[in-house]
């Protein structure tokens, strides 16, 4: 895409594409440990309301795109302004895509630590039924 969108070379296009996936992939995994990590420190919880998926998305890809800017303007062998504007075109592809993933990852995994009982999912989840089996199990335990 970026090589037919901004006229680069095929072949250098595909190894950044590369380089680009295994940046991406190690930073998603850093990235995600440490917001989680953090997000349950201050709230108890890695469940995350809208305002806090886009605070999450859009730090995400800042941190990529701090990352990949450098890379991007030495191997396309391009001034930094205009890899800032190949970098941009990526992280709005990316922006929506990390959006969407990761919140169908937590919906259809959902983090069932402790805080379900204090912090309990809603009927449209997928983790109600989890939550509603696990508090049966609490109280039927206490009979």
């Amino acid at each position: 895409m970026a090589a037919f969108a901004f006229g680069f070379d095929m072949g250098k296009t595909g190894v950044l594409g590369v380089l680009g996936a295994t940046i991406a992939t190690i930073w998603n995994y850093l990235f995600n440990l440490g917001f989680d990590h953090g997000l349950r420190h201050l709230t108890g919880s890695t469940r995350k309301t809208l305002s806090i998926r886009i605070v999450h998305a859009l730090s995400f890809e800042l941190g990529l795109m701090l990352i990949f800017l450098p890379i991007i303007a030495w191997w396309m062998d391009i001034g930094l302004l205009e890899a800032l504007i190949v970098d941009i075109a990526f992280v709005v592809f990316y922006l929506v895509y990390a959006f969407v993933f990761t919140w169908c990852y937590d919906t259809l995994f959902p983090d069932t630590d402790s805080t379900i009982e204090r912090n309990p999912p809603g009927p449209d989840s997928m983790a109600y039924s989890h939550a509603q089996t696990h508090k049966q199990k609490h109280t039927s335990k206490d009979r």
